[in-house]
């Protein structure tokens, strides 16, 4: 445990950081999940709207630093060749 008061108060700092992160990337984990259940669904027009959501939230947790940049490119671009073997 941290005796001094600029540590104590980082500790505190680092809890809501870590709380508010957990919160966006279940955001993003439960939207991923509905894409994939329209995707399996096989409705096309829904599973365009869920990916555009999904997109969007991927999107806004990386321009918050909840992820990397590149990894958020990863997810959308994961999603988008599912979207995109689904209509072939």
């Amino acid at each position: 445990m941290a005796n001094i008061k600029s540590a104590k108060k980082r500790i505190g700092v680092i809890e809501k950081k870590t709380a508010l992160n957990r919160v966006r990337k279940s955001q993003i984990k439960t939207a991923i999940k509905r894409f994939d259940e329209a995707v399996v669904a096989g409705n096309k027009e829904e599973a365009q709207a869920k990916f555009q959501l999904a997109q969007k939230k991927i999107y806004q947790v990386a321009s918050k630093g909840t992820i990397h940049k590149n990894a958020a490119d990863r997810k959308v671009s994961k999603l988008a060749n599912r979207l995109n073997s689904m209509n072939a």
